[in-house]
């Protein structure tokens, strides 16, 4: 099963909104196939881990992230796959939560086949966190915050300049993470200070571009930033406030910017969820993270951190976060930590 997970991973940022799946076929203690959902709308993962495996899957058992779907969409519906090649046993390790999709293991059961779910769910359920979300909540998109800092959790200096606080190894994983995900955001400060591109430039060609999304309530992002010179090229978004200055609005929408009014973060996600935004990566500035925080809106943390030191007048990773007792504080879990080069990662979800 954490070889189907790894193969699963293969999918990033071509199956969304489909979910992220690996597939593996044992006979005798013995892999002898593999295959993972290779984009959205392309093969799933257990006909391709079965079609690998050819005769000798036969009497086999597969081993895979999701419970195999039941119906026809884009593919043909994975069990009968799984029926045709003669399969003893199957393992999942999550249901599958999708109504439309749901129905495999049932299926597979009144066949004759052995079917386990539960594997390492927690794991999968990890890897597929924004799709579950999606799933499971209209209200808004799923939201990870990512914020690479010194060690004194400063994302940039006394005079505002961010680059680089991490290194090369951390900026490429950024440019991964941000493959799945079909919206990227940041506050209106980083964007004038930092005129970031907010696309995906790294190993993984995006099925999809994210939209670019800025939260500037007055209307004060400069016409001369790359994001707003662009905005007939990339989805660009920003987010204001009502009352905001008509006529910047309009000028911003003449250059292609859409422009939507929120009274409060919580309203802002709800219309991105609207527009189609089922999954966002936001990525600072300290106000905007620490409102989204404030509201109980994150759900995941990718934390960087960068062995430096910036001091008081650095500029602080999270502001305006209330300040509970330790005994009322909640405590996240965390999900990975390892190195990027010369750097940290913390990956942490709300408990």
């Amino acid at each position: 099963m954490r070889r189907a997970l790894d193969l699963a991973w293969q999918g990033w940022g071509r199956v969304h909104p489909n979910p992220l799946v690996g597939a593996v076929v044992l006979a005798h203690d013995e892999v002898v196939g593999e295959g993972f959902h290779t984009e959205f709308g392309g093969g799933h993962a257990e006909p391709l881990a079965l079609a690998s495996a050819g005769v000798r899957a036969r009497g086999a058992t597969l081993i895979s992230t999701l419970e195999p779907c039941n119906h026809q969409g884009k593919q043909p519906a994975c069990t009968e796959a799984i029926l045709r090649a003669g399969v003893r046993r199957v393992v999942a390790a999550l249901a599958d939560p999708n109504p439309v999709a749901a129905g495999g293991a049932q299926r597979l059961r009144a066949a004759g086949v052995e079917v386990q779910i539960g594997l390492l769910a927690d794991d999968a359920a990890r890897q597929n966190a924004a799709f579950l979300h999606m799933l499971r909540d209209g209200s808004r998109p799923y939201v990870a915050l990512k914020l690479a800092t010194s060690l004194d959790f400063r994302i940039a200096d006394r005079d505002g300049r961010s680059r680089w606080v991490s290194g090369p190894e951390a900026r490429e994983y950024v440019h991964w993470l941000r493959a799945g995900f079909d919206g990227i955001a940041v506050g209106v400060g980083t964007a004038r200070a930092d005129d970031p591109r907010l696309s995906v430039r790294g190993a993984v060609e995006v099925r999809v571009p994210p939209a670019r999304i800025v939260f500037d309530r007055r209307l004060e992002l400069p016409n001369d930033l790359g994001l707003v010179r662009t905005a007939a090229e990339a989805r660009t978004v920003v987010i204001a406030e009502p009352g905001a200055p008509a006529a910047r609005a309009a000028a911003l929408g003449a250059l292609g910017v859409q422009v939507f009014y929120a009274s409060d973060p919580r309203d802002a996600l709800q219309q991105l969820r609207g527009s189609g935004v089922t999954a966002l990566l936001v990525e600072g500035g300290g106000r905007l993270a620490g409102a989204l925080l404030d509201a109980d809106l994150v759900d995941r943390f990718h934390w960087i951190q960068a062995p430096l030191w910036l001091g008081d007048r650095g500029i602080p990773a999270v502001r305006g976060l209330g300040s509970p007792p330790i005994a009322d504080a909640s405590r996240w879990r965390i999900v990975e930590r390892r190195t990027l080069g010369e750097d940290t990662l913390m990956v942490v979800d709300r408990a």
